[in-house]
């Protein structure tokens, strides 16, 4: 997976989508990687064609309409530069799994949609699939940060989201490389989310204890890993302290992980908000 080689950029042609263009530019140039632009495309895309809905070949003109304006796409976004064109018929997240799968990358950077009044905890219908079924490293970002803020390439700021599961390490080590490859400062940052106080336990009274412990087990996890690098402990909501975090260090980039050693939706339920709340692009592995 690490060092990038292979890229993949599912395309919709939405502001968004073409706010992740400087990006991608710029991280395929770093590590000499290849990029492939991918689009999922429906029937209901006829409707930006002259074609008749009656028409008996319909499939095959809608397949050929769409990878004509991808390879349009690609002229213009890249010019001058070496890019594969893909298309397949359906839903954006299944073509883009069934592309990793089949055909292999490395990252996979593409920006979240999230729409609906819980903004806090959704993304995306794509881009959450795309989180949870994908193998790959996935770098995204809200709309609202990549449309409104100018790219902070190269990256110069790197913070890594840490937890106390078995993946932690291996995120860290990530983290270290890349942060390495663009001489970036790295900072850590771990989360311990309390439980709220109940009737049957109040842990506020050992509050300092496990804040505590996590420090140590962080210390200790920076010392097999061989980093050197600061490090905050925090007592908050996983997405509110990842954010405070990222404020203050001015971060450019949050790496953290996905939980997909451990194969469980409880991780995945706090890398939604924290990409939600972000300030900057989220990279999870």
């Amino acid at each position: 997976m690490f060092p990038f080689r292979k890229i993949l950029f599912p395309v919709d042609y939405s502001a968004p989508c073409e706010a992740v263009i400087p990006y991608l530019r710029e991280i395929a140039q770093r590590f000499s990687a290849s990029i492939t632009l991918v689009h999922a495309y429906a029937l209901e895309e006829l409707a930006h064609s002259e074609l008749a809905l009656t028409d008996p070949e319909l499939a095959d003109e809608v397949r050929t309409f769409g990878e004509e304006r991808l390879r349009k796409f690609a002229l213009e976004k890249f010019p001058g530069q070496q890019v594969d064109t893909s298309t397949a018929l359906g839903e954006a997240g299944s073509v883009i799994h069934n592309f990793v799968q089949h055909q292999g990358t490395d990252l996979v950077m593409l920006a979240t949609h999230g729409r609906g009044p819980i903004r806090r905890f959704l993304l995306g219908s794509v881009a959450a699939k795309v989180l949870h079924d994908v193998s790959a490293a996935v770098w995204t970002g809200t709309a609202a940060i990549l449309t409104n803020h100018t790219p902070q390439i190269p990256y110069r700021s790197v913070l890594c989201a840490l937890d106390e599961s078995e993946e932690a390490e291996g995120v860290l080590r990530f983290a270290a490389a890349f942060s390495t490859r663009y001489e970036a400062h790295l900072s850590l940052v771990q989360v311990v989310e309390m439980p709220p106080p109940t009737v049957e336990m109040d842990y506020s009274p050992y509050k300092k204890d496990i804040l505590d412990a996590a420090d140590v087990r962080l210390r200790e996890l920076k010392g097999r890993v061989g980093v050197e690098a600061p490090h905050a402990v925090l007592d908050a909501t996983v997405s509110d302290g990842v954010r405070e975090e990222a404020v203050r260090r001015k971060a450019d980039l949050i790496v953290l992980g996905r939980g997909r050693a451990q194969g469980t939706f409880r991780m995945l339920s706090h890398v939604y908000p924290v990409i939600r709340e972000s300030p900057c692009p989220v990279l999870s592995i």
